[in-house]
């Protein structure tokens, strides 16, 4: 099985339309693939309402969604 690797600034580049930390957590949650994914935290949202513990809550949006 193959790992891809996925950068948080691969999405928020990729979805433009994502305005918010919990736009950006639903689009972490709906990411699915066939192959192994992991979460790559190369950079911090810039959105007004990033908590401080993000990190920890994208992992957890990251585990519950589809992969």
């Amino acid at each position: 099985m193959k790992a891809i690797e996925v950068k948080i600034s691969d999405i928020i580049i990729q979805h433009p339309e994502i305005n918010s930390f919990p736009e950006l957590l639903n689009a972490v949650r709906g990411m699915t693939s066939d192959h192994m994914l992991y979460l790559n935290f190369d950079v911090k949202p810039d959105y007004r309402d990033t908590p401080r513990n993000w990190q920890w809550r994208l992992e957890t949006a990251f585990s519950e969604g589809g992969s």
